[in-house]
């Protein structure tokens, strides 16, 4: 009959690291984070909408606007998607990273067609990514599991 062998000298971790940031500092990274990634989406899509032309106000002006709403929508995605049950959480960056991507692409003028199927094609590698870091960090219910 098969046992188990002893667990001598494995120890596990049931403190949490210390919180080297104030609770003041965590609000302000929450949206520093989405804010940083949206300037520089922002000032992609514009390049990539310019084309290697002048800088105009319109061009300066769209480039604003997609940071605005870049940051937002992800700021959403962040705040939400861990709220939700691992396979919509994954679906979440699935739309997410698909949109992004094909809206920056198509910025840069390529067809439709080319454009659709290399953003599927990213946004079914990064959903099958994040359903399988969320199956292997969360359970059913969705609470993180350390």
């Amino acid at each position: 009959m098969a046992h188990a062998a002893p667990v001598s000298g494995i120890t596990t971790r049931t403190t949490r690291p210390p919180n080297l940031f104030s609770a003041r500092a965590h609000a302000i990274g929450r949206w520093a984070g989405p804010l940083a990634l949206g300037l520089v989406y922002g000032y992609w899509a514009a390049a990539d909408r310019r084309d290697g032309g002048p800088i105009t106000g319109w061009n300066v002006l769209f480039g604003f606007v997609t940071t605005i709403v870049f940051t937002l929508v992800l700021a959403g995605v962040l705040m939400f998607g861990p709220r939700l049950r691992r396979e919509r959480h994954a679906a979440l960056w699935f739309a997410f990273i698909g949109v992004a991507f094909g809206f920056l692409y198509s910025q840069s003028g390529r067809a439709l067609v080319s454009t659709v199927g290399l953003s599927l094609g990213i946004a079914i590698v990064a959903g099958l990514f994040c359903f399988y870091w969320f199956y292997t960090h969360e359970d059913a219910a969705g609470h993180r599991v350390s």
